[in-house]
């Protein structure tokens, strides 16, 4: 799945979608790659750097994702608000500095038509530069 694909089943579109491609998914997990850490006109940025934090941002989109691809292909894709980010594990301070491509893995803990809970790593090669859970409440269908 390309980065065309993906815009199309996210509620995210040009700059903001962040993630390049899917590598594998399945019904409860999801490896999506990115490599707009490095791009220097990445939304996130903020004074010329992309913190580690902003990683919260690509973890959410590839669990928006992973339930995109777990629905029909018919469903339009569904708004949904960050409620909890829980047990948040930092090793970088920046991702813009980190030269390769971000690898990131979402593991769906639970979830229903009101919201799911995931648990998420990201890192580039094998360095693990963060980890989490995010609990995200769904808002509404996209019209």
């Amino acid at each position: 799945m390309n980065k065309d694909e993906i815009c199309a089943r996210i509620p995210h579109a040009g700059r903001m979608c962040l993630l390049e491609r899917v590598q594998d998914w399945d019904e409860t997990f999801i490896h999506c790659l990115a490599t707009s850490h490095r791009d220097a006109d990445n939304p996130l940025r903020s004074r010329d750097r992309l913190p580690a934090v902003c990683g919260i941002e690509y973890a959410a989109q590839a669990m928006a994702l992973h339930a995109g691809l777990r629905a029909a292909t018919a469903v339009k894709p569904t708004l949904g608000m960050l409620a909890a980010v829980r047990d948040l594990q930092l090793a970088v301070a920046r991702l813009d500095d980190v030269s390769d491509d971000l690898h990131i893995h979402a593991r769906r803990l639970s979830g229903d038509e009101t919201g799911f809970i995931y648990e998420f790593d990201i890192k580039a090669d094998d360095d693990a530069l963060m980890s989490g859970r995010i609990v995200v409440k769904l808002l509404e269908t996209l019209a």
